[in-house]
């Protein structure tokens, strides 16, 4: 056993340690963080705005800050990218993360001193949960790879701007220095299928132990691999030992990947946004992940068929329930108050908190951590329909995640015409085009030949009331998904196919 390996195990045994201090005080932990939370927040802008002088207990906080979503919180975003200090936090964010559009664009979620450092220490600590479990530690004398967006980062009035996933490529501690791959040169190139070529030539005669990443994009570089080689990724890489993931559910993708690899690996899930770090895997003994509770993220949980009520309750850890879905509400160290998320979580053990992601808050589609919303196809078809005079009576979105043997995955669009376009493949283009305006991620999955364009298949007339009168759900308030991130509806819908 190498020094390194050994040192990793006696880390990672401390680290244990130390997080079963708050796991085993866990409301305790969060009622602290809390306090904590509130008293750095006084000075602030927004912390006088909402009168925390007079905020003691989750109670008062509850009558006193609201719930929001990002564009509440864009006045108080637009001035501290002006340069403003004391905002939402005390002095200016380190940097802005700048994630897919909204209703009104880009996002821009603040990151701080406090908030970055307890995002690395989570990614650490999700790796020495694995050692320490398994008493693996070999792998750490190997290579590892995390595909990730170019750390090239703006400044602009002190704060730098970037994607979550090059701000913290800045922060590879130096014992994995001369582990990490891709080069810092390949890392910052920005056209990702000239990125993924390069990644493949450094890596190829490389002992990689480690890969992570997104799973679309990480499967995108196992084809490329074995295109090249011949060779499944196991016996080309024969200390591949750990594969780490988050951002989409990996389950569509296990049986390819148990394919292109040829065996099969551990897998550490992780719950990372721009937002905060909130959970990670930390057993391969289940797939439910450790909630964190003591890393500058202060929780409270909706349930989530009550949300959309007038005053829906405002649950803390201490109240809830297994097998409830959750929406996610958070209050974080980088100024973030009573934040709606979008996450729905649901608790699979309350001793420790362990959660899995059951979806959003709201319909969308992120198969491919493409993160559309239903505003964004509307807007899509209606961009559509004007350009074209055609007239849509219903229509969903749906991903394909498992095409013909030779295609890209796609996405699905089942449409009801009333009157249909003349030129289907037009209207077809226009769609698309329109999604890649609006969504910066779509457009980098087309773009890196991750996603082919949308494909559209037409319902019959009245083929959507057909359905919604079968499944006993035709009429009231009951409404169509205008999208969802399975293919359930997609399936069913297939019975009212026009056949031309």
């Amino acid at each position: 056993m190498s020094i390194k390996a050994f040192a990793a195990k006696v880390f990672a045994l401390y680290v244990h340690y130390k997080n079963s201090q708050w796991i085993k005080n866990p409301v305790e932990a969060q009622e602290r963080l809390f306090k904590q939370l509130i008293k750095r927040g006084r000075s602030t802008a927004f912390g006088k705005d909402h009168g925390f002088d007079e905020i003691n207990t989750h109670e008062d906080f509850v009558k006193k800050v609201p719930i929001r979503d990002y564009e509440a919180f864009r006045s108080y975003i637009d001035k501290m990218r002006e340069g403003a200090e004391d905002v939402l936090w005390p002095g200016k964010p380190l940097y802005f993360a700048k994630t897919s559009g909204t209703t009104s664009g880009a996002k821009y979620i603040p990151i701080t001193k406090e908030s970055i450092k307890h995002q690395i220490e989570a990614s650490r600590n999700a790796i020495l949960s694995y050692i320490r479990e398994t008493g693996n530690a070999g792998f750490v004398d190997g290579k590892m790879i995390f595909l990730q967006g170019s750390p090239e980062l703006e400044e602009k009035n002190g704060i730098k701007f970037g994607r979550l996933s090059g701000i913290s490529a800045h922060y590879v501690p130096n014992y994995l220095q001369r582990n990490r791959l891709p080069s810092w040169k390949t890392n910052c190139i920005e056209d990702w299928e000239t990125k993924v070529e390069a990644i493949v030539e450094e890596t190829i005669n490389e002992n990689m132990t480690v890969i992570a990443g997104i799973p679309s994009w990480v499967q995108m570089y196992f084809e490329r691999l074995k295109a090249k080689t011949g060779k499944n990724i196991g016996d080309l890489f024969k200390n591949f030992e750990l594969f780490i993931y988050g951002g989409v559910n990996y389950e569509p993708y296990r049986s390819k990947f148990e394919a292109l690899i040829g065996r099969k690996v551990a897998s550490i899930e992780l719950f990372p946004a721009s937002e905060g770090f909130f959970a990670y895997q930390d057993s391969q003994e289940d797939r439910g992940m450790l909630l964190l509770l003591n890393s500058g993220v202060f929780y409270e949980f909706i349930k989530a068929d009550e949300f959309f009520d007038e005053n829906p309750k405002r649950l803390t850890l201490k109240d809830v329930e297994l097998g409830i879905d959750y929406a996610m509400i958070i209050t974080t160290n980088a100024g973030l108050w009573a934040y709606n998320l979008g996450d729905t979580v649901r608790f699979v053990s309350l001793a420790p908190y362990k959660i899995i992601v059951s979806g959003r808050i709201k319909h969308f589609i992120s198969a491919f951590g493409e993160h559309v919303i239903a505003k964004e196809v509307e807007e899509a078809m209606r961009l559509a329909i004007d350009k074209t005079g055609a007239q849509v009576n219903e229509f969903t979105v749906a991903p394909q995640t498992n095409p013909p043997e030779g295609e890209l995955p796609y996405h699905e669009w089942l449409i009801e015409f009333e009157d249909a376009p003349k030129d289907l493949d037009h209207f077809s283009q226009l769609l698309d085009d329109a999604m890649q305006k609006q969504n910066s991620y779509y457009f980098d999955l087309l773009d890196g030949k991750i996603l082919q364009r949308l494909k559209i298949t037409k319902i019959k007339k009245g083929g959507f009331q057909d359905y919604m009168k079968s499944v006993g759900k035709l009429g009231g308030q009951n409404k169509v998904k205008r999208l969802a991130n399975d293919r359930e509806l997609a399936a069913a819908l297939y019975a009212f196919k026009l056949r031309e």
